[in-house]
């Protein structure tokens, strides 16, 4: 995978992250709260760049997302790569 393909790819789930946050009426501020309520660590910068396609986000970072928005982790990889 080029670097070029790994920034589009980081920027559809940060999209689709987004997308499902703002569905739940929540802003990257409570999300950050309930993430650490949770026991999770993160901040709303962090949230912010994974949002923006600006830093690659793990596997266990989704998961905590996912808890704290109750919804499944198949949810936020749920969407079309471009053609080539």
């Amino acid at each position: 995978m080029s670097i070029m393909e790994l920034k589009e790819l980081q920027k559809l789930v940060g999209a689709k992250i987004r997308e499902l946050r703002l569905k739940e009426g929540c802003t990257q501020i409570q999300l950050t709260v309930k993430i650490i309520e949770l026991g999770g660590k993160m901040d709303v910068t962090n949230i912010s760049r994974m949002e923006s396609g600006r830093t690659n986000i793990t596997l266990y970072q989704l998961h905590r997302i996912s808890e704290a928005l109750e919804i499944p982790m198949k949810e936020f990889l749920d969407f079309e790569l471009p053609k080539e």
